[in-house]
């Protein structure tokens, strides 16, 4: 006997024979072609808008990891009946997502972050482990440092722009060297011999970091001694000084001066050149360095008016 039901009566018979299993298999393989559908559709569309191979990779990256979680959701709300509710369904998804995009997602918050607290401006010179340098730009997602110090001295410009993403600043502690005290202390070490006149090695020192160390008007010092209040900071006094100690080579004085961050070179030229003008035009005055002395138990006998030992 031949069926002359129509078609779409026969299709539903036949699909309300299929058990529930067999019916969210075909719904997850319908699932899983739309999914490879879609993420071909979109690498299409991204291959023609984007040329840099580096970006087009991380947006790669970024959709898989993004369409496989929001597939894997989706088949879960195909075979757990809990995932029918679209609340449950969207809280889940919307989890999903932060997992997947934890990277970005913190980087915005850091954004924001920094948008209203400003524990750095562009301008400002920071340090972020070990990475040091000016602020140039702060974007969405990352800020970006002209890198000073690392094979440079005294922390000039090596020329290389650094980018940091935002979320960094969640991690680790941030060093503004600008901002709240708008100077750095600087030290810098010199070591005489012990025959050396150090009383007066002291005072042509400290003559010199008067004259070259960074000075302050009177006003400017009480300005940033009052701005310095602001973030609990007390000095008593800005001047600069030199300290006193003994070391295993001679006498090592410490200049200690405030200087700006971006002219500690600078300064350090000038007060090692005046310290070296000054020493010499001393006859009392020696700098400690490394040396060697060879003993000859014989001539050094001779030498002191003692017969030479056997």
């Amino acid at each position: 006997m031949i069926d002359m039901r129509p078609q779409s009566e026969t299709w539903l018979a036949l699909s309300s024979e299929l058990s529930s299993v067999e019916v969210r298999l075909i719904e997850t393989a319908v699932l899983l072609l739309f999914i490879i559908m879609l993420r071909a559709l979109v690498m299409l569309v991204l291959r023609r808008q984007v040329s840099d191979d580096r970006t087009r990779y991380h947006w790669r990256k970024g959709i898989t990891y993004a369409l496989g979680i929001v597939g894997l959701f989706l088949a879960g709300r195909i075979w757990f009946v809990g995932f029918r509710s679209i609340a449950t369904f969207l809280g889940i998804a919307a989890a999903g997502l932060v997992i997947a995009l934890k990277e970005p997602i913190s980087n915005i918050a850091a954004w924001f972050f920094l948008i209203w607290r400003r524990p750095f401006v562009v301008g400002d010179r920071i340090q972020v482990n070990d990475h040091v340098g000016d602020v140039i730009d702060v974007r969405i997602f990352q800020f970006s440092l002209l890198e000073v110090g690392n094979w440079i001295g005294a922390e000039q410009s090596t020329g290389r722009v650094i980018h940091v993403p935002n979320g960094v600043v969640f991690n680790v502690p941030v060093a503004n060297y600008t901002r709240g005290f708008p100077y750095i202390w600087n030290e810098i070490e010199l070591v005489v011999t012990f025959e050396s006149n150090w009383r007066a090695a002291k005072e042509l020192l400290l003559e010199a970091a008067m004259q070259h160390g960074h000075s302050l008007s009177d006003e400017a010092e009480a300005e940033v001694l009052a701005l310095g209040r602001r973030f609990m900071i007390f000095y008593s006094t800005l001047a600069p000084t030199v300290y006193t100690r003994i070391s295993e080579r001679g006498i090592a004085f410490a200049i200690r001066y405030v200087c700006d961050p971006r002219g500690r070179r600078d300064s350090e030229q000038a007060l090692w050149e005046a310290a070296l003008e000054a020493f010499a035009q001393r006859d009392d005055i020696d700098l400690a360095y490394p040396t060697q002395r060879f003993f000859h138990r014989g001539q050094e006998a001779l030498t002191l008016g003692r017969p030479p030992q056997p």
